[in-house]
């Protein structure tokens, strides 16, 4: 089970950079659990969190689907290898600016604004380069799920560690702490040995190689149906964790600790997700298991969402991280093992557009309807439309499962007949 649990580490690139990665997203959460604590403690205001997410997420909408164009048309590794300097100066002005003590909400927004346009080009480039890592091509699931295991890992580890940090030193040792974890990961990237890059040469223009990737979807239902289930869930749904705050310092009268702690149970049903999805044979559905744990994700919000006791609401957390996973890890994974190479930078930019774009929005949403009925009703209901939209997507992701349900029923029955005959 462990072999084959862990068979992506067989390739030495991919463990060069799980190794790198892991340190650099311990770092990542640290600084994001200490952003919105600050602004949070700056405003009380559910609205202002909101804002927040905003701020990072929305430019990674505006740029996405050229990041994705990018990614097909350069270098991914330089690319890569840019955005995570680019990542680390951004941490390194924060730092400064919280470290020298005078700096205000549009500050720390217009800096987080700043991250994300590098994410919009982070990510297609980073997700696509991970095919390039696995030697093997039959490891790619596992080594996506393994990708999912080491964000939530670090989801787990990165927010207690801030919580207390943010309680004992400040802000600014969490972000410096932030980005000398870049250093790990560039240091990875530089020794890989890839195989050479190859330029696929092309006469379309941005736009022409956007609209391109836009009609590969619509020939690709499958694909096309996974995305907009991840779009809709980041709209309504996902947002959920921009209350997480006004939970910790209104609700269970906590401080940053208790916020981070919070956000870690999460991480630790993310990762009970990942193992469960790593650990998975070969040929499982995955759209069925996305169906399933988006359900699950519903019930754990509709629990969390009304728990008074701190013990039990840290158990329905795990449950909502276990949903969680499901969200971005298996449709990132179904995309993965289905999309033709060549439209792999566009189609993830897509995916990446589906959660970055309605993220933010989504964001500002639940930041406002929170301020008029509260946080735990308006968690409640994100759990309730989790679960409508899983019910609204089950005639799409139950198809294949339907039709080789039949074929194999077909398939016994002919078996059975020549048996009598």
């Amino acid at each position: 089970m462990a072999i084959s649990t862990f068979r992506a580490f067989g390739s030495r690139n991919y463990r060069l950079y799980f190794s790198g990665q892991s340190l650099s997203l311990v770092g990542t959460w640290m600084q994001k659990t200490a952003v919105t604590w600050l602004v949070y403690s700056m405003t009380h205001s559910a609205f202002w969190l909101g804002v927040s997410v905003f701020a990072v997420q929305f430019p990674s909408f505006l740029l996405s689907l050229f990041g994705g164009v990018v990614s097909d048309r350069f270098n991914k590794y330089k690319v890569l290898l840019f955005t995570q300097c680019a990542s680390l100066v951004q941490a390194v002005l924060l730092t400064i600016l919280v470290w020298a003590g005078h700096y205000m909400v549009w500050e720390i927004l217009t800096l987080s604004a700043v991250l994300g346009i590098i994410t919009a080009f982070d990510v297609p480039a980073r997700q696509s380069l991970v095919y390039d890592m696995i030697e093997k091509k039959e490891d790619l699931s596992n080594a996506i799920a393994l990708n999912s295991s080491m964000v939530n890992l670090a989801r787990l580890a990165g927010p207690a560690i801030s919580g207390i940090v943010l309680q004992k030193f400040g802000a600014s040792i969490c972000f410096g702490a932030n980005a000398v974890s870049f250093v790990a990961v560039i240091t990875s990237l530089l020794l890989m040995k890839l195989p050479p890059y190859q330029q696929i040469p092309t006469k379309k223009d941005a736009f022409d190689a956007l609209a391109e990737g836009y009609i590969y979807l619509k020939r690709t239902p499958t694909i096309g149906a996974v995305i907009l289930l991840l779009a809709f869930t980041s709209l309504f749904v996902l947002p959920y964790n921009t209350l997480l705050p006004i939970y910790a310092a209104d609700i269970f009268h906590g401080n940053a600790a208790t916020y981070g702690y919070i956000t870690s149970f999460i991480g630790l049903g993310a990762v009970c997700g990942t193992i469960f999805l790593a650990s998975l044979k070969p040929g499982s559905d995955l759209k069925i298991i996305l169906l399933a744990n988006t359900i699950i994700f519903g019930i754990g919000l509709m629990l969390f969402s009304h728990a008074t006791s701190y013990v039990w609401s840290m158990s329905f957390a795990v449950v909502c991280g276990f949903g969680t996973m499901s969200q971005t890890t298996i449709c990132n994974t179904i995309i993965q093992t289905t999309v033709n190479q060549r439209m792999r930078g566009r189609v993830i930019s897509y995916f990446a557009l589906a959660f970055f774009g309605m993220l933010p929005l989504g964001s500002l949403l639940i930041g406002i309807i929170s301020e008029r009925i509260g946080a735990p009703h308006t968690i409640l209901a994100e759990g309730i439309i989790a679960v409508i939209i899983a019910l609204l997507f089950s005639p799409f992701l139950r198809k294949e499962y339907m039709a080789k349900r039949r074929a194999a029923a077909i398939e016994a029955a002919d078996a059975e007949e020549q048996e009598v005959l």
